[in-house]
């Protein structure tokens, strides 16, 4: 089993940045892809960003590249996601997810992943 907590959510004006931290507990050895999602009100789940825990690999969405950067601790059982030059766009509950042995490659998919966390949100005003 493994457990994930975001923190780092909170309000911030257009241009700002924030930092989300997801940290992990229980077997977090059988992790082999963090990611992060993004739901706004009335929408569906939206990928974010993914990191390989083995090579470090990182995959984006195009609306978060050069904006956004995945990083993860595997010492500390930690992934964030730092967030700069947010747009109000980028409003919505960011959740960090976890994906553990695998047969074949989706870390933009959703229903890829085992675990899930509760979600933090994340509102940028104009």
């Amino acid at each position: 089993q493994v457990q994930l907590v975001e923190s780092g959510g909170g309000l911030v004006q257009a241009g700002g940045s924030l930092r989300l931290s997801c940290a992990a507990s229980g077997r977090t050895f059988s992790s082999t892809f963090m990611g992060w999602f993004r739901q706004a009100p009335g929408k569906e789940r939206e990928f974010v960003a993914a990191i390989s825990v083995r090579g470090g690999s990182a995959y984006y969405t195009d609306s978060v590249q050069g904006r956004f950067t995945i990083s993860g601790d595997n010492a500390k059982s930690m992934v964030y996601l730092q967030m700069n030059t947010l747009k109000p766009e980028d409003t919505a509950v960011y959740y960090c997810a976890a994906k553990s042995a695998y047969a074949f490659l989706a870390p933009r998919s959703p229903n890829w992943y085992n675990y899930w966390g509760q979600g933090t949100q994340v509102t940028v005003s104009s």
